[in-house]
């Protein structure tokens, strides 16, 4: 099966979704998406822990608890697996962010897509990060998100940038940023916002040339 094949196919799933969602109210399709994001928590024995935790603990997650921290004001659940080699981005700059990913629709219960896999190993996600006074934009330049979703990133993935280091590994002991989250569809990709479904995500960012 070619790559735009596969491609293709991940894009019939999503419509498939799309189109049995409109049968329902939106507030029905936020409390089915409430419920999917807290039974996930539940099945994946994640502890949750509040910013101010977070904060105080040093702006790290314990990773042999499972501990992700929960952003009331977005409702974006984070895990900082690797905090990153290198620096942060920083106010004022612009990076090319190199991203590896898995994208689980939560609310179906499926690998949704992923550039992970051998398959789409050649399709690496760029993304072009301006740091704008502390607040992130970017957009995709190239890469498998942005071959089914188009140039705009999820909101959600760029929560991460305030808390990790974006750089690239000079060392055999250096580790590029890690990071799982849980994003609600106001946050993610424009198929998830539109048809209402929350996803997880496994992502990697590494600092481009």
């Amino acid at each position: 099966m070619t790559r735009s094949k596969l491609i293709l196919l991940a894009l019939c799933s999503i419509f498939v979704l799309t189109a049995c969602n409109k049968t329902e109210t939106y507030a029905e399709l936020k409390d089915k998406e409430r419920s999917a994001i807290n039974q996930f928590i539940v099945d994946r024995k994640i502890k949750v822990i509040s910013e101010t935790d977070f904060k105080s603990n040093g702006e790290v997650t314990n990773v042999a608890d499972n501990e992700f921290v929960l952003f009331g004001s977005t409702g974006v659940y984070m895990q900082i697996v690797e905090k990153g080699c290198g620096e942060k981005i920083k106010k004022g700059e612009t990076a090319n962010v190199i991203c590896r990913f898995s994208e689980r629709n939560i609310l179906a219960d499926t690998l949704q897509l992923s550039n992970n896999v051998m398959y789409y190993s050649s399709m690496p996600d760029i993304m072009q990060v301006i740091n704008n006074s502390g607040t992130f934009t970017a957009s995709f330049t190239g890469g498998l998100m942005y071959s089914v979703y188009g140039p705009s990133v999820p909101t959600g993935w760029l929560v991460p940038l305030s808390y990790v280091n974006v750089g690239r590994p000079t060392e055999e002991t250096d580790d590029i940023a890690r990071v799982k989250l849980i994003i609600p569809a106001e946050q993610g990709q424009q198929y998830a916002s539109q048809s209402v479904y929350p996803c997880y995500y496994e992502i990697s960012f590494e600092r481009g040339i």
